[in-house]
């Protein structure tokens, strides 16, 4: 019996996936990437935007097209928020809300009426990923925030904090790592407010896995740039902590922030920011932005451009605003027209174009340790393409002759020049490339 699991949206629905993979295979049941083959479709949504919610009912849809006689469970943002609405979706067996989400796998055993058997061990060095001899696993921290802004959604679908114990993380990390994985990303719905419900925090969390695990690499999933305290890029020192951070401001205008019910204004912002350049060799930040927010005027987008500018990010996802019915900013008055958010997008991406072109430009010569992922590229000289990521989170190309294999290793690659059509560096692996057969990635992640 093959089981088959898709995501929408954030890292946090992915971590999830893993544990339900895990979950699963200890059952005896199989992992498929592909749809048609799979006895059971599970399907984590999202609802971000309205955007996203559309996606996660077209997804639901295209499934039931693509494999009629499949179970399928649906579960998620979106499932939470309107669970009557996707349980009349045609091909739906099972809504999964988040708060319920711990006996997702009990639930779709009982829905595959499999009978009960002692669940399956895994022998020595076998993986029980659900992509196995994938190099990277996402850890679930936490779930729910306890902040409001305005515009989310999110904090009403996954409901208040809830942290996982230091011990438990420290045990599933030491587990990861014994099955080859090779990079971590903690990951959840309000990171920085890990503990708050334990009395423990993010630093206490990241300091114990550095101590009492040897995973070679750890990054952070988006961190709410208030929840880190004057001390916290004190742990980078250790090289093992990866000079990242993913901090959204999401407007470069007070009054707009204001307007979003965020936590911090840009002045601080820039000083965290020059605190982790400062103290951090090479530290990279990336953010994200929305335009178009209710009652953004043209002076608020000018200031956001400039702000953008000055700071000086590494990547910006950007995000054209959408009423989301719910949420605050849904009632604000002052509407912002297609057209205008439209161009202010057009302009802000041209500038994020620009800025990344020019962090990745003041890579080149430097030599790092890059993660090699998976690949399925080839070139016209018959040579494969790999990607990988450098320790600051630049994405990296190489080509590499058949019969070597980088993938799942950390190499010191030399990088030498940048592709700024694509937006990635291209580098030259100066370690000895193992041989090795490439494995089969057993599960994706849409969106």
């Amino acid at each position: 019996m093959q089981v088959h699991l898709s995501a929408l949206g954030c890292r946090l629905n992915e971590a999830e996936l893993q544990n339900w993979a895990n979950s699963f295979q200890r059952l005896g049941l199989s992992l498929t990437s592909e749809v048609d083959a799979a006895d059971l479709i599970v399907l984590n949504t999202c609802a971000v935007t309205a955007e996203a919610a559309r996606k996660s009912r077209q997804t639901v849809r295209r499934f039931h097209r693509a494999n009629p006689q499949a179970r399928k469970v649906v579960t998620g943002c979106y499932a939470s928020l309107e669970p009557e609405e996707v349980a009349q979706i045609m091909g739906v067996d099972l809504v999964v809300v988040n708060e319920d989400k711990d006996a997702l796998v009990e639930q779709a055993k009982q829905l595959l009426d499999i009978p009960a058997m002692p669940e399956f061990a895994t022998e020595p060095g076998e993986s029980a990923l659900f992509a196995r001899n994938r190099e990277r696993a996402f850890i679930k921290i936490q779930d729910g925030c306890r902040y409001r802004c305005t515009y989310c959604i999110v904090t009403v679908a996954r409901g208040e904090e809830r942290s996982r114990t230091i011990q438990d993380l420290v045990d599933e990390v030491n587990q990861l790592h014994a099955e080859g994985v090779q990079e971590i990303v903690l990951a959840g719905v309000h990171v920085g407010g890990y503990g708050s419900d334990i009395d423990s925090s993010l630093y206490e969390l990241v300091e114990t896995i550095l101590r009492d695990t040897d995973m070679p690499r750890i990054r952070f999933a988006s961190v709410e740039p208030w929840d880190l305290g004057e001390n916290f890029f004190e742990l980078f020192a250790n090289p093992r902590l990866m000079p990242h951070m993913h901090l959204p401001i999401q407007s470069g205008a007070d009054t707009v922030l204001r307007r979003m019910s965020r936590r911090c204004k840009t002045s601080s912002f820039s000083e965290l920011v020059n605190q982790a350049k400062t103290q951090v060799a090479g530290f990279n930040v990336t953010t994200d932005v929305i335009v178009g927010f209710p009652g953004e005027t043209d002076e608020e987008f000018e200031l956001t451009m400039q702000y953008i500018e000055e700071v000086g990010f590494g990547h910006i996802h950007i995000f054209t605003y959408s009423d989301r019915e719910g949420t605050k900013a849904a009632r604000l008055p002052g509407k912002i027209t297609k057209e205008i958010k439209k161009e202010r997008s057009h302009r802000l991406h041209e500038l994020a174009a620009r800025l990344k072109v020019a962090e990745l430009e003041r890579q080149v010569g430097l030599i790092v340790p890059v993660l090699w992922e998976s690949s399925n590229q080839y070139t016209e000289e018959g040579n494969q393409r790999y990607f990988g990521y450098t320790p600051n989170y630049h994405k990296i190309a190489t080509e590499i002759p058949p019969g070597l294999s980088p993938e799942r290793t950390i190499l010191n690659t030399k990088i030498e020049s940048v592709d700024a059509e694509h937006g990635y560096l291209n580098g030259l692996i100066i370690d000895e490339i193992p041989r090795q057969e490439s494995p089969v990635i057993q599960v994706r992640t849409i969106g």
